[in-house]
């Protein structure tokens, strides 16, 4: 595997991590599928879902596999008052990713990240590595150290 910018990141921040490769299926690209693959509890793999807030942008939120965002808690989080998802023909122009690889470390821009606060229950959590079958494994802290994310209840 060649590394991704996510690992790249990570190594140079000194940041402790592993990774684990797994096979994908195309038709099948979420959060819950890549947590049965890699045989992680689903709560601990976290998908990373990118909005656009009326007042601040971009924002990206850090959620486990098996919730859904709760938009009224994110908008208010992040201090919108709405929010709604980025289209996914959008999401590679604005992270640099693509949807089933999209990674909150290493975007194209420095935008807000904000991850559930469910992570903190969890002495390591999973994210996307930035591609397609490939999960980070990663203290929430150490995550926190290497995007600036906040934690917050949004789920």
């Amino acid at each position: 595997m060649s590394k991704t910018n996510a690992i790249r990141i990570l190594e140079a921040k000194k940041i402790t991590f592993s990774f684990l490769e797994y096979e994908y299926d195309e038709d099948n690209l979420n959060a819950v599928e890549a947590a049965r693959k890699i045989g992680a509890e689903v709560e601990s793999v976290f998908k990373t879902l990118v909005t656009h807030g009326n007042k601040t942008g971009i924002n990206v939120f850090c959620i486990p596999a098996n919730f859904e965002l709760d938009l009224k808690k994110a908008a208010k989080a992040s201090g919108n008052k709405s929010l709604e998802m980025v289209k996914v023909k959008e999401l590679f122009d604005l992270t640099g990713y693509i949807r089933g690889g999209c990674s909150p470390i290493g975007m194209k821009k420095d935008y807000p990240i904000y991850i559930d606060e469910i992570a903190l229950l969890f002495p390591e959590i999973y994210v996307s590595a930035g591609m397609r079958g490939v999960q980070i494994k990663i203290a929430p802290q150490d995550l926190q150290k290497a995007t600036g994310a906040m934690f917050v209840g949004i789920t």
